[in-house]
């Protein structure tokens, strides 16, 4: 035990612990850009894409064991319906929009955690809810397509599941197990009502209407179940584990949305309206500046 302690001392000043935060938020920048690069339909793709993430997120974390109480499991249903409705966006509308509209999580905790665990709503929630909501609205505004309303829509779902799976991982049941079993049953669980729905026929499938599967599908499928979720979150929570405050991997993490639609723009060419670059600065500006002004308010409070 003494040895691995002491390994972990060791990689710890070789590796700052900051920097495994650095590296998970930047995996998580590439997911629109794979999506966006096989004509796999959201379904097929959530199908491959979960299947390659339980496994990997299972093996990482196996030695925490795989039970399941109540809050995990409806947990991993949220987890579930984050990753496919973000999927679904990401094939409808911008990168720019499907990723800013889903990072509207934060919003959604600062008005449910108060309900939930009796936290405190201040005056500075207020004004980060409001400046959310009318970058939010920003997206909405110029020429729309009637598929970008449809992926703004799912976007905005995908950032409510995201707020209240933030939310249950904080519920105190939660910590007697694995905060990764939520991500590996809603990994399995996506896998297995995409497979349903594909075999039924009651989702749109590339490959039953004649497409045909490269290796590089394959590939893509793979390097987003394995890498992009699995790998990633591994590198998430080794940080955590090695002491990076939540606050600080909180401002990290939005790495994330800032660099997801540049990957689609330099790679793909798609670019996000004025609008939508707009409202996505205007909600990423107000949750970082809420995160840097908790963090100074707990490190006072800490040192008094």
């Amino acid at each position: 035990m003494s040895q691995v302690k002491d390994s972990d001392k060791r990689s710890a000043r070789v590796v700052p612990p900051i920097l495994f935060i650095v590296a998970a938020a930047l995996l998580w920048s590439t997911g629109s850009l794979f999506i966006k690069s096989t004509p796999l339909t959201a379904f097929e793709l959530s199908f491959g894409r979960s299947l390659f993430a339980a496994f990997t997120v299972a093996y990482f974390t196996r030695r925490e064991g795989f039970r399941l109480k109540g809050v995990t499991i409806i947990a991993a249903v949220l987890y579930a319906a984050l990753l496919l409705l973000f999927v679904i966006a990401n094939k409808l509308t911008t990168a720019a929009n499907a990723i800013f509209l889903q990072y509207t999580a934060p919003v959604y905790v600062l008005i449910f955690g108060p309900l939930m665990y009796r936290e405190k709503f201040r005056a500075l929630d207020l004004i980060v809810v409001l400046a959310c909501l009318c970058g939010m609205s920003l997206f909405f505004v110029g020429k729309l397509r009637p598929q970008d309303v449809s992926g703004n829509l799912a976007a905005l779902a995908s950032g409510v599941c995201f707020a209240f799976f933030l939310l249950l991982l904080r519920h105190p049941r939660a910590s007697s197990v694995n905060r990764a079993s939520s991500v590996i049953y809603g990994n399995i669980l996506l896998c297995a009502v995409c497979a349903a729905l594909l075999w039924s026929g009651l989702a749109p499938s590339f490959i039953r209407d004649g497409g045909a599967v490269g290796l590089k599908d394959l590939a893509v499928v793979a390097y987003l179940g394995m890498v992009q979720i699995g790998l990633a979150y591994t590198f998430f929570t080794l940080g955590i584990a090695r002491g990076v405050r939540s606050l600080d991997a909180g401002i990290v993490g939005y790495i994330e949305p800032v660099l997801n639609p540049v990957w689609v723009a330099v790679f793909i060419g798609e670019r996000p309206s004025a609008w939508a670059l707009l409202g996505g600065s205007i909600i990423v500006a107000a949750v970082t500046w809420h995160i840097a002004i908790s963090a100074r308010r707990a490190t006072r409070v800490a040192y008094n």
